[in-house]
């Protein structure tokens, strides 16, 4: 079927032609013994009308296919079947209007005519059916493929998030912080958290979903270093019920939105940051703060949420929405 896949017009048009032979295979056998029973100066003309027939056939089937390729776009076999029907009446009835202008007779336009136009309907519905079973198929493939390829980037995220010299010189400027501060209590929470945080980092190209349990363990010390880090001027409101645990979502799916914040906005004393995170009743995780965007936009490359949208996508099968009216930036993440 790769002449249906990606043909070119002059591939389909020797299709359409060697459909035609076959169509009219019968009458080519016959067409010896008829032109020897004809009159001498009938012969040219018998001969000259089976091949218009020919032509006329091959340029149906060649429409139809087309037809069915770029316009039909059903997946039901009997609604293609119909149409294919009604399209090949309509051409049947323009055959014998062309041959009725030319005032040929045509004592054939009985039951075999009729035949080989049902035949070509059958073969051109089977053919372009076949088509888009194929295509389908290639479609899902590619779709695995694409899932793979996503999934590798998400590998890629994580390990560029393992090396990312802004987060990792963040933190320790944040554990030197408190070193001078000579507050050992919180320095060593502080470390415990920041271990947490890359061991979830670096075990996450072994995973695809995880529970919300999981993903939740990671934020709270994700949270823990955040706030340490701009004291009192960043709040992680958590509002999660226990039901909402088990739920699963991709691996990371929350870092990308907690650092998007961080990079985008002001945060200071005037700006307070708090940062809700809380299940909705359709079982979306929603992740919301208030906007206070910097004076000179910070230079990012954008793939961050990108990246969250299309694993989602092909990971869940679900999409992530993100509303964004002036005040209130708010990104919804479907849970399963």
């Amino acid at each position: 079927m790769c002449i249906l896949g990606k043909y070119s017009a002059d591939k389909l048009l020797l299709f359409s032609f060697i459909c035609s032979l076959l169509i009219v295979y019968p009458n080519i056998t016959w067409l010896p013994w008829e032109i020897s029973m004809l009159a001498d100066n009938k012969k040219i003309y018998y001969l000259l009308f089976f091949i218009l027939r020919c032509i006329l056939y091959t340029i149906f089937i060649f429409a139809l296919i087309k037809i069915n390729v770029r316009k039909i776009q059903t997946t039901s076999f009997q609604s293609r079947l119909l149409y294919n029907s009604l399209i090949t009446l309509f051409a049947f009835c323009i055959y014998v209007g062309i041959f009725f202008i030319l005032k040929v007779k045509i004592a054939h336009l009985g039951s075999l005519v009729l035949f080989q136009f049902f035949l070509i309907c059958i073969l051109c519905t089977l053919s372009s059916y076949i088509y888009q079973l194929y295509n389908e198929k290639k479609n899902k493939e590619l779709e695995i493929e694409q899932l793979k390829i996503e999934n590798l980037q998400s590998q890629y995220n994580a390990l560029i998030y393992q090396v990312n010299p802004h987060f990792f010189f963040n933190s320790l400027n944040g554990l030197v912080s408190l070193i001078r501060k000579k507050d050992d209590l919180v320095t060593l929470t502080y470390v415990n958290k920041l271990s947490d945080v890359f061991r979830y980092i670096l075990q996450s190209d072994k995973k695809g979903l995880v529970t919300f349990r999981e993903e939740l363990d990671f934020i709270q010390a994700f949270r823990y270093m955040m706030e340490v880090r701009f004291a009192n001027k960043l709040i992680y409101d958590i509002k999660i019920n226990q039901s909402a645990l088990s739920y699963k979502l991709p691996v990371l799916s929350v870092m990308p939105i907690l650092d998007n914040i961080v990079v985008h906005n002001i945060i200071d004393s005037d700006h307070k940051m708090i940062i809700t995170i809380e299940v909705n009743e359709c079982k979306e995780l929603v992740v919301s703060n208030p906007i206070y965007p910097k004076i000179f936009s910070p230079t990012t490359n954008g793939t961050g949420l990108n990246n969250l949208k299309n694993r989602f996508s092909l990971l869940t099968n679900g999409q992530i929405k993100i509303k964004n009216d002036g005040v209130t930036f708010t990104v919804y993440l479907p849970l399963i």
